[in-house]
């Protein structure tokens, strides 16, 4: 029990809600990661079900108890899974897309349209006819080109809800590729040709503006920040609608700590009364808050050796982890079958795509690692089966939903079969034999 306690308290913020070591054996959701990637191999994207589900129902439930006038958006890019979109709305969440390839997911997954808020910087003419024609509830307008598209593409016989993103000037304190509400964002308009907008458009026959949105960035820990995008929005006075974004950031490893989803809710909440009517409808739109801490990822060691550093060599890496080289994140690493081992040895954690990038963790702290050992990185529901890739032929992971003692496959591994399938003459030309295509 002293281990065991002595795991927990460094890295149980972290784990799954329902992760525990029993004889030295990472457990999660009743099962021991070691049985799941028995059955279904490694990588492997692992999710908490019940932890998941619980999350979800803060967010849900947090709302309505602060601003009734409220609904909660799922921000489906960070986890775009069907399981997950089905998941979401069965737990009382909006979903909020990104492209189009989101929307068939959802759609797959059941969602109504009229619960499905389509956001983007760059949206096409193909994208937005889809979002039109299958009656999502909302499109989220980034940019005045994107009106002139509507224009054109709204038929008459429909009237198009909209919001209009505006930058609030707030530098968000997160790393800078996650920072998309300062002055300079290529995300949204200034909020003068907001308003502007929204008075040339007030009696438009088609085109519907609620409401404007406003988001400042991803992992954010400071709470503060929000209020001032809250802030930023009250000269734009009289509308239905606010859209208050997300980017509340996450612990990822043992020394971070996140606000939790009340205080994040407080802080919105408080500001919102402030600057906002009263009777408006409130937006939120947490996405990598709302699944990553319920999602591990397991590996398997194939390479242990020393040169300058010692480096412990998995059977994935950037291919199904890019947030480490594209935002910096830091993780931590369990050693599944060893949990209740005291960690006694700095490594190099790293991946196996052929690029010196390619760390998942740099000084990662573990048990003394061998061949074979399987390696869990908490906090990877968010983002990583979405950057999934095929650099150096990787294949992208399964994913499993465990629950009470329960797996379900959320999406199977891509199989060679999958990748090779892209890769088929098209039109009838045989890459393979040239000459012999030609003189058909």
């Amino acid at each position: 029990m002293t281990t065991r306690r002595s795991l927990m308290n460094r890295l149980g913020h972290v784990l799954p809600a329902t992760a525990e070591v029993t004889n030295g054996k990472l457990r999660i959701g009743g099962i021991a990661v070691s049985e799941l990637v028995a059955e279904y191999g490694t990588p492997l994207h692992i999710y908490d079900e019940e932890a998941l589900r619980a999350q979800m129902r803060s967010y849900v439930d947090g709302m309505r108890q602060r601003w009734p006038n409220s609904d909660v958006l799922f921000a489906s890019k960070a986890a775009p899974l069907v399981a997950i979109y089905a998941i979401a709305a069965a737990e009382g969440m909006a979903i909020d897309i990104a492209g189009s390839g989101e929307l068939e997911l959802a759609l797959a997954a059941g969602v109504d349209p009229e619960r499905i808020y389509f956001h983007g910087n760059a949206k096409t003419d193909y994208e937005l006819a889809r979002a039109i024609e299958v009656g999502v509830h909302m499109i989220v307008v980034d940019s005045e080109d994107e009106l002139d598209r509507l224009e054109r593409l709204v038929p008459a016989t429909h009237k198009q809800r909209l919001l209009l993103r505006v930058i609030p000037g707030v530098d968000a304190q997160t790393h800078a590729s996650m920072n998309t509400g300062g002055s300079d964002s290529t995300f949204g308009l200034p909020p003068a040709r907001v308003h502007e907008l929204i008075e040339d458009l007030r009696d438009h026959d088609r085109l519907d503006v609620v409401g404007v949105h406003v988001h400042i960035g991803s992992q954010i820990l400071n709470t503060g920040q929000f209020a001032e995008a809250v802030a930023a929005l009250a000269p734009i006075g009289g509308l239905k609608v606010y859209d208050l974004g997300g980017g509340l950031g996450v612990a990822y490893h043992e020394h971070e700590i996140a606000p939790s989803v009340d205080e994040y809710l407080d802080a919105l909440i408080a500001a919102a009364r402030k600057h906002l009517p009263a009777d408006a409808q409130l937006l939120i739109e947490p996405g990598r808050s709302t699944v990553a801490r319920a999602g591990v990822t397991a590996y398997r060691v194939v390479v242990v050796k020393q040169t300058g550093k010692r480096f412990v060599a998995v059977d994935g890496g950037m291919a199904d982890q890019l947030e480490v080289p594209l935002t910096g994140v830091r993780f931590d690493a369990i050693l599944a079958d060893r949990a209740d081992e005291a960690p006694d040895t700095e490594v190099q954690l790293v991946g196996r795509q052929c690029e010196s990038g390619d760390l998942l963790i740099d000084d990662a702290r573990l048990p003394s690692p061998r061949v074979d050992d399987i390696v869990v990185m908490p906090v990877t529901g968010a983002y990583s089966y979405t950057m999934t890739n095929n650099y150096n032929g990787a294949l992208r992971p399964a994913v499993v939903m465990v629950s009470n003692g329960k797996a379900r496959l959320a999406a199977r591994r891509e199989e060679v079969a999958d990748l090779l399938r892209l890769h088929e003459p098209a039109g009838g030309y045989d890459w393979r034999n040239p000459q012999l295509t030609a003189s058909k």
